[in-house]
């Protein structure tokens, strides 16, 4: 989480919301990061974990991404939470939970929708306070 904090901190220059988020592989190695980049780039989809799992799958060279962990700092939106369920990642562990947009658990959640045919497993409030507070100081200095 706490590389998934630096990668949030990438985000602030362009202007982009500080989210970060870290694929890890079946056996911890590092395979992608991201950040949010809307801003930077104009594209309403480039959301930190959109991008690390884009990445993460270009570098395996596969879109499924079992045994894999999505480490974030903000509980997935709806966008983010379906692409966690169609790359097929074990695991889902974020830090802040988001009641505007969550969709992990908060608001919905989608990702262990018994209708599915996927279902990663959540777990939440990884350094929630740390993450919260990144976000925070965000939107009071903007």
């Amino acid at each position: 989480m706490r590389l998934a904090l630096a990668e949030a901190a990438r985000a602030v220059p362009a202007g982009d919301v500080p989210v970060g988020a870290v694929v890890l592989g079946p056996d911890g190695e590092i395979l992608a990061t991201g950040y949010n980049e809307r801003e930077a780039t104009g594209d309403p989809t480039a959301h930190a974990e959109v991008l690390a799992l884009r990445r993460a799958a270009a570098r395996l060279g596969e879109w499924r991404l079992p045994g894999c962990t999505l480490v974030v700092t903000l509980e997935p939106c709806v966008m983010c939470a379906g692409a966690l369920v169609q790359s097929r990642v074990a695991r889902v562990v974020y830090g802040a939970d988001d009641e505007k947009a969550g969709a992990a658990g908060s608001l919905w959640d989608l990702v262990r929708d018994r209708r599915l045919n996927h279902r990663p497993e959540v777990i939440r409030g990884v350094l929630a306070q740390e993450c919260a507070r990144q976000l925070t100081d965000f939107f009071r200095d903007r």
